[in-house]
C-alpha cells in the first residue's frame, strides 16, 4: 500500500450541464493527480436512451468531449489522469471519440474505458418482473444499467491509463477507484475503501461542496464557488478543500450538508464497500480545508443496484393564472368547466391533478404578487387522452370562463414521460470489465465477502435542553437542510448549527413532526435516521415523488426545495438558542 504524499483529486462536473470552465479551472488552478467528472443522473439516463435510439452511435456525454479540445493538452501537460463517467450508454464510443480528439489536437494519450453495466446491450437477464425490451421508445425497457463499482476503474489506471470512461458506475466510484489503483488497497480493505467512497461522495456533486445550493449561503461569497477536491491518504481519510483564490467555502457545514445529500442511514451501502457514515469525523483544518477520518467500512451487499427507465405514458400541463379577489371560486369554477369538457369529448385522462398555489397577497402593488397559480396536470397511456383533450379545451375558456382569465404558456399536446425504477441484480449476472489501453478486457470480479446491510438501532440521544422559554421561529434559524431525490423518494437531511441546538433539534424534529410541517408527506411512510457524529436527522418520505423525477409528478420534482421549505416552517424554539 503506498503512503507518502496523499493523492488529490479533484472534480470538474456534478451533473451533464454543469459549468463548462471547469475542467480548464480545475486543471489550472492547482497541483492534482486526477480529476473526475460526473455526468449521469437517473434523468440523464432517459436522456441519454432517447439520444441513442435516434443514432445508436450516440448515448455519451458529448460536452465531455468539447471540454477536451483544450483540457487533453492541458492535463498530459500537468500529469493529471482524467476518469469521467461521460460514456453514459456507450463508453466504448466516448472513449473511441477521444482517441480521435488526441490524434486531432496531437497529444497522445493513453485511454481505456469500464464496461458491462448496460444491462441491455451485454445480454444480462432483466431484472424479475422487469418487461422485456422492446423495439424502441415506449416499448417495454429503454436502458437498464447496474450501478458499477470503483475495481475496472483501478484496473484502468493500473494499465497506464491517462483518460478513463466509464458508463454507470455510482459517482463515488470515480474518485474510490482511482484511490484503489494509487494506495493498492485489496477489496477486503473496508476502511479505507469507505474512506475513500465518502471523499467521492462529497465530491461528487461539484460546487455543493463548496458553498453551493448551500442553506447559510449569505455567510460566504458563493457567486461563482469553486469545484472541491479531496487529498486522500492512504488509509482512507482525507482532507476536502479546494484551489486557492477560487470562490466559495469549504467548512464542516458545507461538507455535512453534502454528505447527507441522497444518502439515508447510517450504512451508505456500494457495491465495493457499505461506508458507515454514522462513523464519519469531520474537523476544521485550517481556511478551507474540512478533515473527513474515522470512516469504518463493511463489507457491501450481495447485490447491484440498478436503474431501469422506461416511458411511462404520456402528460400534458396547464397552469391558469387568478388573479385578485375570489381565488378559490374562480379556481371552482375553471375546475368544473374542464370536467364538463372531459366528459363531454368522453376521454378523461387516466389521471387529472390539480394543485392551487397561493402566491397572491391581498392589497398587491405589483400584478403578479395579486395572482394564484391553478396547475392542471394530466396523464394517460394515450396521448390522445392527453392531447388536444386538453389543450382545445383550455384554449376553448378564454372568453367564457373567470374573470382575468389567462394561463401561463399557450396549452400544448401531449409529451412523453419516462419512469425511473430502482432493481437488485445479481452480481455475478453483471459482465464488468476493463478495457485496458491496449484492448485487452479483464475481468473485475464480483465481491468474495458480502452482508446485507440491515438498518442499525438509532444510537442514543443526546441530553434534552433544560426547560425555559420558547419563541416562535423558523426552524432554519438553528439547523441547515439539503434535499434531494433517489427514484420517488425524497431525502431531506437536517443538520444542527451548534451542540444546543443538536440537543433541542434530536429531541424534537421526529417523523410526526415533519409530516405536520410539510402537510404534503402527511399519508406517507416517512423515517428518520439520527446520526450524531454529524449533529444531524436525516429523514426518508417514500413515495414524494411518484415515479421519480423524469414522470415530472410534482411542482418540484426532485425535491431540491423541500429541505428549505422545512426550513421556513416555524416552530416553537427555546430562545436561548435564538
Amino acid at each position: 500500500m503506498s503512503g507518502g504524499e496523499p493523492l488529490r483529486i479533484g472534480n470538474a462536473s456534478g451533473f451533464y450541464g454543469d459549468r463548462f470552465d471547469a475542467l480548464r479551472e480545475m486543471l489550472t488552478g492547482g497541483p492534482l493527480d486526477v480529476l473526475t467528472g460526473d455526468y449521469l443522473a437517473e434523468l440523464t439516463m432517459l436522456i441519454l436512451g432517447r439520444d441513442r435510439l435516434k443514432d445508436p452511435a450516440r448515448g455519451y456525454a458529448t460536452t465531455f468531449l468539447r471540454q477536451l479540445e483544450e483540457g487533453l493538452g492541458l492535463a498530459a501537460e500537468r500529469g493529471v489522469r482524467l476518469v469521467t463517467n461521460a460514456g453514459g450508454l456507450n463508453p466504448a464510443g466516448l472513449a473511441d471519440a477521444v482517441r480521435e480528439l488526441a490524434d486531432r489536437v496531437g497529444v497522445p494519450v493513453r485511454v481505456a474505458h469500464v464496461e458491462g453495466d448496460d444491462l441491455l446491450a451485454w445480454g444480462s437477464p432483466l431484472p424479475e418482473g422487469s418487461r422485456e425490451p422492446g423495439g424502441g421508445w415506449g416499448e417495454g425497457v429503454l436502458t437498464a444499467n447496474a450501478y458499477l463499482g470503483g475495481g475496472g476503474i483501478a484496473a484502468c489506471l493500473r494499465a497506464g491509463a491517462d483518460v478513463v470512461v466509464t458508463g454507470r458506475v455510482t459517482d463515488a466510484a470515480l474518485v474510490s477507484g482511482a484511490a484503489q489503483a494509487h494506495f493498492g488497497w485489496r477489496p477486503e480493505d473496508f476502511d479505507p475503501l469507505a474512506g475513500a467512497v465518502v471523499a467521492g461522495h462529497v465530491l461528487e456533486c461539484g460546487a455543493q461542496a463548496t458553498g453551493g445550493n448551500y442553506s447559510f449561503f449569505g455567510a460566504h461569497d458563493v457567486r461563482r464557488p469553486g469545484f472541491p477536491l479531496a487529498e486522500i491518504s492512504a488509509d482512507g481519510s482525507c482532507v476536502i478543500t479546494k484551489h486557492p483564490g477560487t470562490g466559495g467555502a469549504v467548512t464542516t457545514g458545507t461538507v455535512t450538508a453534502q454528505l447527507l445529500y441522497e444518502t439515508s442511514g447510517a450504512r451508505y451501502a456500494g457495491p465495493d464497500v457499505t461506508a458507515r457514515l454514522d462513523t464519519a469525523r469531520l474537523t476544521q483544518d485550517g481556511p478551507d480545508r474540512v478533515r473527513v477520518d474515522g470512516v469504518r467500512g463493511e463489507a457491501p451487499p450481495p447485490t447491484l443496484k440498478a436503474g431501469l427507465t422506461r416511458l411511462g405514458g404520456w402528460r400534458n400541463e396547464v397552469t391558469f393564472v387568478l388573479t385578485g379577489l375570489d381565488v378559490e371560486a374562480k379556481a371552482g369554477l375553471v375546475r368544473a368547466q374542464m370536467d364538463a369538457a372531459f366528459d363531454a369529448a368522453g376521454r378523461r385522462p387516466a389521471e387529472v391533478r390539480w394543485t392551487l398555489a397561493r402566491t397572491d397577497r391581498a392589497d398587491a402593488d405589483v400584478q403578479e404578487e395579486a395572482s394564484a397559480l391553478l396547475r392542471l396536470v394530466v396523464r394517460d397511456a394515450d396521448p390522445d387522452a392527453v392531447g388536444r383533450v386538453v389543450s382545445g379545451a383550455a384554449v376553448e375558456l378564454a372568453l367564457a370562463s373567470y374573470p382575468g382569465f389567462h394561463v401561463t404558456a399557450p396549452p400544448a399536446k401531449g409529451a412523453p414521460y419516462g419512469v425511473f425504477e430502482a432493481v437488485a441484480v445479481d452480481p455475478a449476472q453483471v459482465a464488468h470489465r476493463a478495457v485496458l489501453p491496449d484492448g485487452s478486457r479483464v475481468a473485475v470480479a464480483p465481491p468474495r465477502t458480502t452482508r446485507e446491510p440491515a438498518r442499525l438501532p438509532d444510537p442514543p440521544l443526546p441530553a434534552p435542553l433544560p426547560d425555559g422559554p420558547t419563541r416562535r421561529a423558523p426552524l432554519g434559524r438553528v439547523a441547515g437542510a439539503r434535499s434531494g431525490d433517489k427514484g420517488g423518494d425524497a431525502n431531506i437531511g437536517v443538520w444542527a448549527v451548534s451542540d444546543d441546538a443538536w440537543r433541542w433539534l434530536a429531541h424534537t424534529l421526529t417523523a410526526d413532526l415533519l409530516r405536520h410541517l410539510l402537510p404534503e408527506t402527511a399519508g406517507l411512510a416517512v423515517t428518520r435516521h439520527v446520526l450524531p457524529n454529524l449533529r444531524a436527522l436525516n429523514f426518508t418520505v417514500e413515495g414524494l415523488l411518484g415515479e421519480g423525477v423524469a414522470a415530472q409528478a410534482r411542482f418540484d420534482p426532485q425535491a431540491k426545495g423541500l429541505g428549505e421549505w422545512l426550513r421556513s416552517r416555524h416552530l416553537d424554539i427555546p430562545e436561548a438558542l435564538l
